[in-house]
């Protein structure tokens, strides 16, 4: 028996993926315009998220649900210690701090776990599924916009133990799928996924105002006038 569950996600949180690449902070970062202070601190709240997530799913590593959707092989910690490396220099642990977005949102998934632990999904299925879509893009993007050589500051883009993402994104797909959980509970897992998009909104508007102080209102007005369907959003329907 099917869940249906991939595609109820897709469908159901396609409002809010529109809404969240409106935000000015992507709309820029979409349109080539990345601020290296803004970038840095939006990976460090990163560390903090993934480490929260990839902890959380670790604990529930036997959970009769979570288990068929936990792939190592997704885990972002590492490659955000090198990226924190390379923006902060060594000493990086001392230097970076979670924004109050960002502690919301370590919150929330610390508090699913303890009390929900199945609406996990919608966090790894929200920030994974979009990071093996539109990872390769943003890439290109913060090295072209950042001036950055190769292999530097990108680490959190690389899948090195994922050799098709196509292949593995359908797997992962099929996973959903196969989950076996009812009705109510595949709705809950929808609507967490939005409450996560909603997050991460609030974590990118929060590193406007870095923004706009780097490259002026003037400009960041012009960039951020016209409403465009994101190109992340197009490559998480393929």
């Amino acid at each position: 028996m099917s869940s249906n569950l991939a595609s109820k996600l897709r469908i159901g949180t396609k409002k809010a993926h529109t809404m969240a690449e409106n935000v000015g902070f992507v709309k820029c970062f979409l349109k080539g315009v990345v601020e290296k202070n803004s970038y840095r601190k939006l990976v460090a709240n990163f560390y903090y998220i993934y480490s929260a997530m990839e902890e959380e799913m670790e604990k529930h590593s036997q959970h009769p649900i979570l288990s068929k959707i936990n792939f190592p092989q997704l885990n972002r910690k590492h490659t955000l210690e090198q990226d924190l490396n390379y923006y902060y220099g060594a000493n990086w642990r001392e230097q970076i701090q979670l924004s109050s977005a960002g502690e919301a949102y370590v919150q929330r998934i610390r508090e699913i776990s303890a009390t929900e632990p199945e609406l996990l999904i919608a966090h790894s299925y929200t920030r994974y599924l979009g990071d093996l879509s539109g990872g390769q893009i943003l890439k290109n993007i913060a090295v072209t916009a950042m001036n950055l050589g190769e292999g530097q500051g990108t680490a959190f883009y690389e899948f090195d133990e994922i050799s098709d993402e196509k292949a593995f994104k359908a797997k992962y797909r099929q996973s959903l799928d196969e989950l076996p959980i009812d009705d109510a509970t595949g709705d809950r897992i929808v609507e967490e996924a939005n409450a996560a998009f909603g997050m991460n909104m609030k974590m990118f508007q929060e590193l406007e105002g870095n923004l706009i102080k780097a490259i002026g209102t003037m400009l960041y007005n012009t960039l951020t006038r016209r409403r465009t369907r994101g190109s992340t959003e197009l490559a998480t329907a393929e």
